[in-house]
């Protein structure tokens, strides 16, 4: 088989000291940390899209990186070789698990019939290189936003026609996610949103969107699929007024259409941010509302107002996650994908490598740190010190539904003005740098 990273051998780890910028310094994936092999808790994938589809375009031009397995004038011996490059990546590397579009693996047609033929022929050769290598699929999910015909959106396109042609796509690629084992299927919105309320049925479109859910909640049920349907909140970009903008959004919309039972969130640490939120916020009200289920590891620029998706190298993003992560219970069955792409100006095959190895490590680090403080427990201690109220009396009466407005108030009469409690903010600060530096 051709060599497309020419010159790497298998990354493997060498611990801090180590100079080599083809290897791990905090990434060490037998290493046992609370109880289980930092691979079991990290779960690392790479994403096709980005990786090994990803050309260096943005808004303002064109592609500039040039891949050899690109070469071919014909679309499927491309999409062959992609499948091959990135395999060999993979293994290279020393990942668990990758992701996919649809769109990504094989192009499409110009019927759904031919493409959809063109996709049986590429995933069997996944499916190959899987029993081949010791990678798995975390997830599949569908590009039902690339092409023009989803231009006003997929499941809440104004054209029912569009709507069905959405379902068929989402179907197919459900099926190919089952065939290849895939661990859970992701719903990305990528055009569930609105420009303008002038043209607009806005309750009908969320209507929709749940119809498309359920068709896929039923299809899940038909085909025997085990793994977990996943949603993945977006706002901003690229319609102003995104269905799924965060967290918070999804879990209402869930619980409105009587779909908590069959769904669980896929976070993305830019999508937090770019909803003016925090990475390790997101992730902690999808933990409360238990509906955690995987992440996109990833970053944005703060002073950029579009998806950057840039490489985590954040040790205080990386440890915040994993802290709200083990405290959780883990992502089993999801995992941290990179959903990430280099620079544009970072051309070269070795960047793929550099940029990969960098995050892994930060979230190595992040993991062992995020496990000391959960293990010292002094940060649930202050939060135990700082809520102690409520497991006194009132409190309680509270909590328990024995008391209202009229008892609370006869209580406040009595008891007068209530003391106050320093939030310690600072304090709190100063020992996360003691972890992270210590």
């Amino acid at each position: 088989m051709k060599e497309y990273f020419k010159g790497v051998d298998k990354i493997k780890f060498e611990g801090p000291q180590s100079k080599n910028p083809l290897a791990f310094k905090y990434y060490d994936q037998d290493e046992m940390v609370m109880g289980k092999s930092m691979a079991d808790h990290l779960r690392f994938a790479v994403c096709y899209w980005h990786t090994f589809k990803g050309l260096g375009g943005d808004q303002f031009g064109g592609p500039t990186i040039i891949r050899e397995y690109n070469s071919s004038s014909d679309p499927m011996q491309v999409a062959e070789d992609t499948m091959d490059a990135a395999f060999e990546f993979l293994t290279k590397l020393g990942v668990t698990f990758w992701c996919f579009h649809d769109r990504d693996i094989a192009p499409e047609a110009d019927n759904l019939a031919e493409t959809n033929k063109r996709l049986d022929k590429i995933v069997a050769k996944a499916k190959k290189l899987q029993d081949e290598t010791d990678v798995k699929l975390l997830w599949g999910t569908t590009n039902a936003f690339s092409h023009r015909r989803f231009m006003a959106g997929a499941g809440t396109n104004p054209s029912p026609e569009i709507f069905a042609y959405a379902a068929c796509q989402i179907k197919k690629a459900m099926e190919i996610t089952h065939e290849l084992g895939g661990v859970g299927y992701v719903f990305w919105g990528g055009r569930e949103g609105y420009d303008t309320l002038l043209n607009t049925d806005l309750g009908r479109e969320l209507d929709h969107l749940a119809l498309l859910l359920k068709m896929a909640v039923d299809h899940k049920k038909n085909i025997g699929f085990g793994g977990q349907l996943l949603i993945e909140p977006k706002p901003k970009e690229p319609t102003k007024h995104q269905y799924d903008f965060d967290a918070g959004n999804c879990i209402a919309f869930l619980q409105k259409y009587g779909l908590m039972d069959h769904f669980k969130l896929n976070i993305e640490a830019n999508h937090a941010t770019l909803a003016a939120h925090t990475f390790q916020h997101e992730l902690a009200i999808s933990a409360a509302n238990g509906l955690l289920g995987s992440v996109d590891a990833n970053r944005g620029d703060l002073l950029l107002g579009w998806d950057t998706d840039q490489f985590p190298v954040d040790i205080y993003d990386t440890t915040l996650a994993m802290y709200v992560i083990l405290k959780a219970g883990g992502l089993n069955p999801g995992g941290l994908n990179f959903d990430a792409h280099v620079r544009r100006q970072s051309i070269d095959p070795i960047d793929l490598f550099h940029a990969h190895i960098g995050a892994m490590d930060m979230f190595a680090k992040g993991l062992k740190v995020a496990a000391k403080m959960l293990q010292d427990g002094a940060f649930e201690n202050e939060i135990k010190q700082r809520y102690a109220g409520w497991s006194g009396e009132l409190g309680q009466k509270i909590e328990q539904g024995k008391v209202g407005f009229e008892e609370l108030e006869q209580y406040i009469l009595a008891k007068g003005e209530p003391e106050l409690r320093s939030g310690r903010q600072e304090m709190l600060e100063n020992m996360l740098n003691d972890y992270i530096l210590g």
